[in-house]
């Protein structure tokens, strides 16, 4: 921002382009909203309040001005669990209490330590919840609901589809309608032209699908069939559920606080990361991360206050936004406005949503989040990394999100340990010169101190010894004090020690303050 200009002037200058850009995230945002609503088991229309809150309410807000917040793909498999064991009032009162949660940890200046979390983790997680999504919406896309479980979804795969197939009648037309989603969105992102790019793939997807299934009088499941009371789909404020006091005397039990903290640290990792990955897409202020994870927490309280789909920062919406040209945080809160106006005037067209369409929107957004493309990435930083986001896949699929995190997480910490712990000690002897060539590989920390210890005390005395040090990663204290008092001990039985001191000193102290850098 030029420092000759005022805030109101810096806004105002550039209200055009940002109420530009609201449009097109306003666009995107419309379908993923209900899409992510259904997948979650909620009514379509409560991702469209959140949608309005993660515009007006946490973009007011927001530490990251070009990042946009709403429903997230990423909690829809924690939502949908949540929603089959506690109750659609129950998932209210855990989305407030991991509002309230994210609020205190921005307070407390928390947000850096959220995104320490190692990224195969995170990309583990994303690419489990794609499988997930992509198992579960695609039995959406035939008519039908989830079997159950992640591993369930994906084993009923095959006969769910083939019966859609053989059978014919309104699996088939919903798989028909489906896959033309699909394949509008591929078509449109790779093909449309550059006039027309604007417009964003999933709603012309969604366009397509409403006018073929009208067209042909197609038989298959739309919004209202989703709800209770399929008039309300003309009344989207009807889907508000405030917390009543028997539920709020629950928010102690132990599987509420384990669900809540669940949302908010996934919320929180997922909110940050889009953001960083945001700040990279642009020229403007940076994520001020603490500011933005309360914004969040905020945002995420009043979804609780009112029984709707918690949000999170979400990259597709933020990406649109900043191709769009979006400069301040006026685009992301238009966009809420956006949506509140569709929702107060235009909540009938959504009856003509075909359900197989948004499915279809999901499986493709499943395939993407699924699609393993950040392998290559992760060999740079060594195998483990890939075992790391695969074993995190895997479990995720098998049991549940929560669990396939943590194991994620405690594979990143047996690994930390490991780098801290290893020690390698390779030895060669030229006895006729009596030199001995000592080459340490890994850490030497105070855990291998004993090691280090007992291979300089099985040096022959008299000798001369060598120490490389050159694929050492990192040196503590302790060790660099055993090998000074040693030398003292090994020259006075005659013998000689040559190495680097200043340069393995340097090596010590570059770590040293790298870490200090760190911490504050």
């Amino acid at each position: 921002m030029a420092h000759t200009m005022s805030t109101f002037q810096y806004y105002r200058s550039n209200f055009g382009k940002d109420a530009l850009a609201s449009v097109v995230v306003f666009l995107v945002a419309l379908p993923l909203c209900m899409g992510i609503s259904i997948a979650s088991g909620v009514p379509p229309t409560a991702g469209l309040i959140t949608g309005i809150i993660g515009g007006i309410v946490v973009g007011w807000l927001a530490g990251s001005p070009l990042q946009v917040s709403g429903p997230a793909a990423g909690l829809t498999v924690l939502v949908w669990q949540i929603v089959q064991q506690y109750g659609l009032a129950m998932m209210g009162v855990i989305v407030l209490l991991a509002g309230l949660l994210q609020l205190a940890a921005g307070l407390l200046k928390l947000g850096q330590w959220f995104r320490a979390v190692s990224p195969a983790v995170i990309h583990g997680m994303l690419a489990g919840i794609g499988v997930l999504i992509f198992t579960s919406q695609f039995h959406v896309m035939l008519d039908g609901k989830p079997i159950g479980s992640g591993i369930d979804n994906l084993l009923g795969l095959p006969g769910a589809f083939s019966h859609a197939v053989a059978d014919g009648g309104a699996p088939q037309a919903a798989l028909g309608i489906g896959i033309l989603t699909i394949a509008v969105i591929a078509l449109w992102t790779s093909f449309a032209p550059k006039k027309l790019k604007m417009l964003p793939a999933p709603l012309v997807a969604i366009i397509v699908a409403v006018v073929t299934a009208s067209a042909l009088q197609l038989k298959i499941k739309y919004i209202p069939d989703l709800l209770a009371n399929p008039s309300d789909i003309n009344h989207i404020w009807s889907v508000i559920q405030f917390p009543t006091l028997d539920n709020l005397k629950n928010i102690f039990h132990s599987g509420v606080l384990i669900a809540a903290a669940s949302v908010a640290f996934i919320a929180s990792a997922e909110t940050l990361l889009c953001a960083s990955a945001v700040d990279q897409m642009h020229q403007g202020p940076r994520t001020k991360y603490d500011k933005e994870l309360a914004a969040q927490g905020v945002g995420n309280a009043l979804c609780g206050l009112l029984g709707v789909l918690p949000l999170t920062g979400v990259i597709v919406r933020s990406s649109a936004n900043v191709d769009a040209g979006g400069q301040t945080r006026s685009s992301a809160i238009l966009h809420g406005v956006w949506l509140l106006l569709f929702a107060a005037v235009l909540p009938f067209t959504l009856a003509y949503i075909p359900v197989a369409s948004l499915a279809g929107l999901l499986v493709f957004t499943g395939y993407k989040l699924a699609y393993p493309k950040i392998v290559p990435k992760l060999l740079q930083y060594g195998g483990t990394e890939a075992a790391i986001y695969f074993s995190t896949i895997i479990v995720i699929v098998s049991t549940d999100l929560l669990k396939g995190v943590l194991f994620g997480l405690a594979l990143s910490i047996l690994k930390l340990l490991y780098i801290f712990s290893h020690l390698e000690i390779r030895w060669e002897d030229d006895k006729v010169n009596n030199r001995l060539n000592m080459y340490l590989k890994g850490s030497a920390t105070l855990i291998r101190l004993p090691l280090l210890a007992a291979e300089l005390e099985g040096v022959r005395p008299g000798a001369e010894l060598h120490v490389h040090f050159e694929e050492l990663d990192y040196i503590d204290h302790a060790c660099l004090d055993l090998i000074t008092n040693w030398e003292k001990q090994h020259e006075a039985s005659g013998g000689m020690l040559v190495i680097e001191w200043e340069e393995l000193s340097w090596k010590y102290h570059q770590r040293r303050s790298g870490a200090q850098k760190a911490a504050a």
